[in-house]
């Protein structure tokens, strides 16, 4: 039963309204808005009939504690007053209360009204809960479409909106690019269900080291991103930095994994390094590069890299020495591997050496076919063991880069159209060698002779 507090301080009105209720609804009666008011301390009621006219606290009076009291402030009032007035009945509404019943009231009358504004309550109550659920589940598949499903990590789409807001505020913080060293073999030689369990260690031990503030994301594969807030020193980062790389391969040797797996991180600091994620993303990628050239399972700062070209800039140097330099840092035996930002000038030099000396250049473009509902891990592996094939079945005078997740772009040098289709033919054996599962990756290969191109494909 629904129930309502009567407020009076005549006992006569008290008892007719008692009367009138108490076989539709549970009801307390109180003689003043100071009983009412210490019954609600650690009570509640559904609807209010309060009397204007009392002394010492009047219901104007009472109506507006009620209001400031907690889990009170929605419960609906009805005023109870032997004034007929227009201007009372208006003060009435004004005040915040549902309706107005005059004294004597009418029983029928009074019920009828008391069950309509219960009835609107409960439509009210139940609409509100309906919004709040729908609200509610807006928000969770909003979340949901942020977050990796594997790791429960943001995703790049998140993570990029969300750094880019807290640099526009002025915040400083540090970007770490973390990336797992030779995660294709857990895959490989364990299954990737144990890899997919490696993913999310990793995960783990990043949300361990995080601080309040901090994004944690997945790009995608192996690679993971951390935006830390607030900080700074070059010091702390590092030591965090170190930490994780510890953490994670201690649990990669606690996994007794035989794949010599680690972890490398490059770290790119705003205002330093830039004001913005894709900067401080692509400053802390060729950080992280700088690391996976120089031995992996370390951490290196942008800012430094910068700082050593700067160095280099100062010293003077002889041609013979610098030659010799460049021969040493050359120890590569397959395609060079390279990014795509340092690829299209390449490409373009390569374009002008062809034009110029009529030498025959193909070009060839891998590309993988995802299976329908494929898991983006196995597309990333895919991708690295397409990768692979390429770096170990091509020349060193070939020139590759990764163009997206599902493409590699080959040069090949001084190679006629039919050594082209070899070559490439080469590639997919290697790659089938490599990767095992359900996936298909086909070829087009651009004949490049002066400025006019030939096609061909499989």
């Amino acid at each position: 039963m629904k129930h309502i507090l009567i407020v009076d301080d005549n006992k006569t009105n008290l008892a007719a309204a008692k009367s009138a209720l108490s076989d539709t609804y549970k009801t307390t009666a109180v003689i003043s808005g100071a009983q009412a008011l210490k019954f609600l301390e650690k009570n509640t009621a559904d609807l209010i009939l309060l009397d204007i006219n009392m002394p010492e606290m009047d219901g104007f009076e009472v109506m507006e504690h009620i209001r400031s009291m907690e889990n009170c402030e929605n419960i609906p009032i009805v005023f109870l007053t032997a004034d007929n007035e227009p201007e009372t009945e208006t003060h009435c509404l004004e005040a915040g209360a549902l309706d107005f019943i005059a004294k004597p009231f009418v029983t029928p009358v009074m019920l009828s009204r008391i069950g309509r504004i219960l009835e609107l309550e409960d439509l009210h109550k139940s609409l509100s809960d309906r919004l709040d659920r729908k609200i509610q589940e807006v928000s969770e598949m909003k979340s949901r479409s942020f977050k990796d499903a594997l790791t429960g990590l943001w995703n790049r789409a998140y993570t990029e909106e969300a750094v880019d807001a807290m640099l526009r505020e002025g915040v400083k913080g540090a970007l770490f690019m973390i990336d797992m060293d030779n995660f294709k073999a857990i895959n490989d030689n364990y299954g990737h269900l144990e890899g997919d369990k490696t993913l999310k260690f990793f995960s783990e031990i990043m949300t361990k080291y995080a601080a309040e503030g901090d994004i944690l994301c997945r790009i995608g594969g192996d690679e993971f991103v951390t935006f830390i807030k607030d900080q700074t020193s070059k010091s702390v980062l590092g030591n965090h930095a170190a930490d994780i790389i510890s953490d994670i391969c201690h649990q990669l040797e606690e996994c007794k994994y035989e794949t010599n797996s680690s972890v490398s991180i490059g770290i790119a600091q705003c205002p330093e390094d830039g004001t913005d994620f894709k900067t401080l993303y692509n400053a802390a990628d060729k950080a992280l590069y700088y690391v996976k050239q120089n031995g992996k399972n370390s951490y290196h700062f942008f800012s430094e890299q910068n700082a050593a070209e700067r160095e280099r800039s100062a010293n003077g140097i002889d041609m013979a020495y610098l030659c010799e330099l460049m021969k040493r840092s050359d120890a590569g035996r397959g395609a060079y591997l390279i990014d795509y930002d340092n690829f299209h000038h390449v490409y373009n030099f390569i374009r002008r050496l062809v034009e110029r000396s009529k030498r025959e250049v193909q070009y060839a473009l891998f590309t993988i076919h995802e299976a329908e509902g494929m898991p983006e891990s196995l597309l990333a592996a895919a991708a690295e063991c397409l990768e692979q094939a390429v770096y170990t079945s091509l020349r060193r005078v070939d020139v590759a880069t990764r163009y997206s997740t599902k493409q590699i772009i080959v040069m090949l040098m001084d190679t006629s159209a039919e050594n082209a289709v070899i070559a490439a033919e080469r590639v997919m054996t290697c790659f089938n060698r490599l990767y095992m599962g359900d996936v298909k990756v086909t070829y087009n290969i651009e004949t490049v002779i002066g400025r006019e191109t030939v096609s061909s494909g499989k």
